[in-house]
C-alpha cells in the first residue's frame, strides 16, 4: 500500500464519539501539515504556495471547530491509540512532507488537497459501509458528503489557477551545498 492509498483496514470505532474524535483528529492534522507546509514554503521565498497552504489550515481548522461544536467538546480529547493512519506515519488526510519542492506551485498544492480530500472521502465512506452502528453510519455519510464537497471545491480552485509548464521543477540557479 502507498502513502496516498490510505489505511484499507482501518478499524471501525465502538461509538460514535470515538468516530468523532478520529474525525476531529483528522482535520487537526491536516491543519497543522498545511501549517508546517506553508512554513517550509515561506523558508524557500514562495509566498504565493505559502498563501495557498494557509488557506487551505484555515479551512482544515474551520472544519475541526464545525465537530468540536457538534459534539459539544471544550478541549480536544485524545485520540485513540488505534486511530486509523496511512502506511507509516501521515495522517489520512494530510500529505507526506517528500512531495513538496521547494518550486512548486498553487497547483501542486491544490493537488496535494486534493488526494487527502480524496483520501478522507473513502475513509468515511469505508467507515459507513463496514460500522454496524446507525449513529456512525449516519455520522460517517455525512462526514464522507462533506469531503465530496471539498473535492468539487478544491477542482474548481483548480481550474483558476495555472497548470505548470512540464519544466516547472528546473532551477537556473539551484541551491548549493559546500561540505
Amino acid at each position: 500500500m502507498s502513502p496516498s492509498d490510505g489505511d484499507a483496514n482501518a478499524p471501525v470505532p465502538a461509538t460514535l464519539e470515538a468516530f468523532m474524535v478520529q474525525a476531529l483528529q483528522m482535520e487537526l492534522d491536516a491543519a497543522q501539515r498545511y501549517n508546517e507546509f506553508a512554513d517550509m514554503m515561506e523558508v524557500h521565498n514562495n509566498p504565493e504556495v505559502v498563501e495557498w497552504f494557509r488557506k487551505m489550515a484555515v479551512i482544515e481548522g474551520k472544519h475541526a471547530a464545525h465537530i468540536m461544536a457538534q459534539m459539544g467538546w471544550s478541549t480536544v480529547p485524545a485520540l485513540p491509540a488505534n486511530a486509523p493512519r496511512l502506511a507509516g506515519f501521515e495522517a489520512v488526510e494530510g500529505a507526506a512532507v517528500d512531495e513538496l519542492h521547494y518550486l512548486m506551485q498553487p497547483w501542486h498544492v491544490l493537488q496535494l488537497a486534493l488526494a487527502g480530500e480524496e483520501r478522507a472521502e473513502r475513509f468515511f465512506a469505508q467507515m459507513a459501509r463496514e460500522t454496524t452502528i446507525e449513529t456512525i453510519r449516519m455520522a460517517a455519510t455525512a462526514l464522507q458528503q462533506e469531503e465530496r464537497d471539498h473535492v468539487e471545491l478544491v477542482k474548481a480552485w483548480m481550474q483558476k489557477v495555472p497548470q505548470p509548464d512540464s519544466n516547472w521543477d528546473q532551477d537556473p540557479d539551484p541551491p548549493r551545498y559546500d561540505d
